[in-house]
């Protein structure tokens, strides 16, 4: 017999349409396709009507991989040194290969974001680099596009917690949900319709972007004097965007950024975070890097700073930039005023940069190419890919041409063109 539910003080509704959302926009899920999906024992309302709306669709075999708090930290409460170096490299392999065959991914986050805030930082760092590690085969067909796939993202209790600790449970979640919701645009009746009228307005953008061919862009702001340069041949991209296998999906449900691939050895300057980031369990607050070269020389940060060491010694590409992305301050994140200890939230509340990994899409037939010609263009390499925030209302940014003339992009904040 079926338990009944309990959602407490989230909306059904409001719930089913970001279900459906994320099939139909969020993946774009085409009939017979395979669907693999992840997620947090806690978000397993939201799965199960994801599940539901994907057989709707037509899909064929959904897998759901589920994770729980308590067996993650069991292993940094119980495990033996070596366990901190592996993962399991098999269920990778297995994902890869489904990939390979045509399905689609979507991940579903709900987990506490500072669940290892107490536990070895460097312990941390050594699970997180051999999960990458083990993880580059699967995850090489989503940063290269091959498939349609999508993160959303469910109001768990602990999230929701960190988030607004002075609020009773049910009113933090109440909280949480309604801002997922509207970030989403679930909360207007139509989000099908609402995500088909921001996808065209972030087209614009894209367009406007790829016609001035910048080469660099320069930012400046409260500690920041930054030049990233542009890849060769890159391109800029934004909400909706045709995959390798020709289905158009939104990777990111909410989105608000136009992004691109900076060229790994263009990067000069200073550059000040201008919000924390919330990293394995981590706060690591006011960033401040220098970059030489491509490359960051320099850091410091006034909480958090092993693991930001860790990070970007990861790899010989985590100290280099693999994305650029441009946020008017005013977007609806940004002004809801909330930090939501989650890249997906947060990335969209300013202008941003990546360490790590680019995105082959962002570069002039990148579905062609090899490793090696992608790294010629400036593209990064890196088992990583970390996003930190950057913009602020005092932002400003230049386009920088071929010929060195300049072009406002942003100014305090917002789209100067």
């Amino acid at each position: 017999m079926t338990q009944p539910e309990n959602l407490g003080p989230i909306d059904p509704a409001k719930l089913d349409l970001l279900a459906e959302l994320a099939i139909r926009t969020g993946l774009n899920l085409q009939e017979g396709q395979d669907l693999i999906l992840t997620g947090n024992v806690n978000t397993l309302p939201l799965v199960r009507r994801v599940v539901a709306a994907a057989y709707k669709a037509g899909a064929n075999v959904v897998t759901p991989i589920l994770s729980d708090d308590e067996i993650t930290l069991a292993k940094f409460q119980h495990g033996h040194d070596a366990a901190f170096d592996a993962a399991p490299a098999w269920l990778y392999e297995g994902m890869a290969s489904a990939y390979a065959t045509g399905a689609a991914r979507l991940a579903i986050l709900g987990d506490n974001p500072m669940l290892l805030a107490a536990q070895d930082s460097t312990k941390v760092s050594r699970a997180g680099k051999a999960n990458s590690i083990a993880y580059k085969p699967a995850g090489k067909h989503i940063t290269n596009f091959d498939i349609n796939w999508s993160i959303i993202a469910y109001p768990g209790l602990a999230w929701a917690k960190q988030m607004f600790p002075d609020l009773d449970d049910d009113a933090a979640v109440a909280r949480l949900a309604d801002a997922i919701f509207a970030a989403a645009r679930v909360d207007g009746g139509d989000p099908v319709a609402a995500w088909a009228t921001h996808n065209a307005n972030l087209a614009k953008r894209t367009a406007w972007l790829n016609d001035a061919r910048f080469s660099a862009l320069h930012f400046t702001g409260p500690g920041t004097d930054l030049t990233v340069g542009l890849a060769d041949g890159h391109l800029w991209a934004g909400g909706a965007a045709p995959a390798k296998n020709g289905v158009i999906c939104n990777p990111n449900i909410p989105t608000e950024e136009v992004f691109t691939t900076p060229h790994a050895q263009r990067v000069e300057g200073v550059v000040r975070a201008s919000k924390p980031l919330s990293h394995q369990g981590s706060l690591i607050e006011n960033i401040e890097v220098r970059f030489e070269g491509g490359r960051i020389v320099e850091s410091k940060t006034s909480t958090g700073q092993d693991v930001f060491k860790n990070l970007i010694a990861t790899d010989e590409g985590a100290a280099r930039l693999g994305e650029v992305a441009l946020v008017p301050h005013s977007s609806p994140i940004s002004q809801s005023g909330l930090l939501f200890y989650n890249t997906l939230f947060d990335e969209n509340a300013a202008c941003h940069i990546a360490l790590g990994q680019c995105y082959s899409e962002c570069i002039e037939g990148g579905a062609t190419l090899s490793d090696d010609d992608i790294a010629a263009k400036g593209g990064n390499s890196s088992l990583i890919h970390v996003d930190w925030m950057i913009g602020s209302g005092e932002t400003d940014i230049d386009g920088i041409a071929a010929d060195g003339t300049r072009i406002p992009v942003f100014r305090k904040g917002e789209w100067a063109q």
